[in-house]
């Protein structure tokens, strides 16, 4: 399956036929749109850089506090502040001739109000010469302005889609989001609809209060929880497309390690977003999981990346245990 050797193990991988030289990709809005920056996310190991979403309009934000470590994660509302997608072009333009001598391929991001407003947003951030667009229609920390999100339901995931895939030729990728009934519906929507690829998952809707003023912490009272907290809900979300969907999935959520990296594509995630982590270890995070990726690869002779991924959906190997737990009585009705 795999041509390199176990003991250099090959970490590329293939979306939406943009080749990456390995599987992580920087999270949108962690390193904004600075063209330095996403440069600089690229030079520590990135594959991919996502760049912050951008709005067809100017957006300041939420005012402060917006964001903070709570211990377990972190918690952010920042409110996609961002200078509009016309200034956008610019700055998406400067970073992709930064980053093509180095091979990484850049994803833009963009959100709006209507699906009008994503088509046209698209089209006019495909003129930069982003490798993808991702579509971020599931940003919990704005809801209050905007009403229901598109990634609440298949019917409104799916009519972004088709927008986006009409105004651009571009691949497309759809960003959902965790706090939703029934996932792999919305999933297998975006796919009919032409999506090329899956961004799962955006963070977790969440709020913390501080005991001695009883108040919200952040300004905007609830925000969205991302980090080691979010990553069981990404993996059951990951798991869960993949199992509905053949198109790439970004797995996003709570990857801090190379081992966690190693869940996320068992689950069945082609890439693996990194966001929080860029925090917590500092800009050398991809370096640093990069290669305990690949140090894990290696020491279970792994060759390439395909060889485990999905391995949450393939039958057990071997011999079932033979001395299972006693069934209790009352489950079998037995007194």
């Amino acid at each position: 399956m795999c041509a390199r050797p176990s003991a250099s193990p090959d970490l590329s991988c293939t979306i939406a036929g943009v080749r990456l030289r390995g599987p992580l990709v920087l999270a949108s809005g962690i390193w904004g749109t600075s063209p330095a920056l996403l440069e600089r996310a690229a030079r520590s190991g990135a594959g991919a850089v996502t760049a912050k979403t951008c709005t067809p309009t100017p957006r300041r934000g939420h005012r402060n506090p917006t964001a903070l470590d709570w211990g377990h994660g972190l918690l952010n509302a920042m409110g996609l502040p961002n200078p509009g997608v016309q200034e956008e072009v610019a700055l998406l333009a400067a970073a992709a001739r930064r980053l093509a001598p180095l091979g990484v391929a850049l994803i833009a991001s963009v959100s709006a109000d209507t699906v009008e407003e994503f088509a046209a947003a698209a089209a006019a951030v495909a003129a930069a010469g982003p490798a993808l667009i991702e579509a971020n229609i599931s940003c919990p920390n704005v809801r209050s302005e905007r009403g229901e999100m598109f990634a609440s339901s298949a019917a409104a995931a799916a009519e972004v889609t088709r927008a986006l895939k009409a105004a651009t030729r571009v691949p497309c990728l759809i960003k959902l989001a965790p706090n939703v009934p029934d996932i792999a519906s919305i999933a297998r929507a975006v796919q009919e609809a032409g999506a090329d690829g899956i961004t799962a998952i955006n963070t977790m809707p969440g709020m913390l209060v501080d005991a001695e003023s009883g108040r919200p912490v952040l300004a905007n009272e609830c925000g969205g929880i991302s980090g080691a907290a979010l990553k069981p809900i990404a993996l059951r979300c990951v798991h869960e497309i993949a199992a509905a969907v053949t198109i790439p999935v970004i797995g996003t959520g709570g990857v801090l390690t190379g081992e966690d990296a190693v869940e996320m594509i068992s689950a069945g995630a082609l890439c693996v977003g990194v966001g929080s982590a860029v925090v917590t270890r500092g800009e050398s995070a991809f370096t640093l999981i990069q290669d305990e990726l690949a140090a894990w690869c290696s020491r279970h002779k792994v060759g390439c990346l395909e060889e485990i991924r999905g391995r949450t959906h393939r039958p057990l190997k071997g011999a079932q245990p033979s001395n299972p737990p006693p069934v209790p009585t009352w489950e079998t009705g037995d007194e």
